[in-house]
């Protein structure tokens, strides 16, 4: 995955995985954007955003997604499908002062009507080393938080959307 460091986060959709994996195969960027955007500014924006409050205080900025390959393991009797979408995000405005993270979200069936979201990634904080000492202090927590609230927005999106 990387030399950086690693998150991971999971959530799940209650619908079928049949549909989940279409949807995101045919709209990945459509639904990161919507699901990550405040309600009010969804139908404005182009960009997706991640935030996070964390001590009070609130850290947001507007960030760029782009989905490098997606993966379909085949299916047989002896294996369950899944669907792996290869990510790659950065701050859509000054990139250097924000973590830029590469991961990948596999989709995979829990039940006949339940589809796992499962996001593992690693970042590298801006920086250098100055970056690792901040991020030692409370970088990794705020890049954790926002991950996990990405992958929250994502599946309540989903949860919504195909209802």
């Amino acid at each position: 995955m990387g030399t950086g460091r690693e998150i991971r986060s999971y959530d799940y959709v209650n619908r079928p995985y049949e549909r989940v994996r279409d949807a995101l195969k045919q709209n990945a960027l459509t639904i990161f954007q919507s699901a990550t955007k405040a309600a009010a500014s969804r139908a404005q924006s182009v960009a997706a955003e991640l935030h996070v409050d964390f001590g009070g205080i609130g850290v947001k900025t507007d960030i760029k997604i782009s989905v490098k390959n997606i993966e379909e393991k085949s299916i047989d009797a002896a294996s369950t499908p899944s669907t792996r979408l290869l990510l790659e995000w950065e701050a859509a405005t000054l990139p250097g002062l924000f973590p830029f993270m590469k991961g990948e979200l596999s989709v995979y069936p829990l039940t006949s009507t339940e589809t796992q979201l499962d996001f593992r990634g690693t970042y590298e904080p801006p920086f250098g080393a100055v970056g690792r000492t901040m991020n030692a202090i409370v970088g990794y927590r705020i890049a954790e938080v926002s991950v996990h609230r990405f992958v929250s927005d994502v599946a309540g999106y989903l949860r919504q959307a195909l209802a």
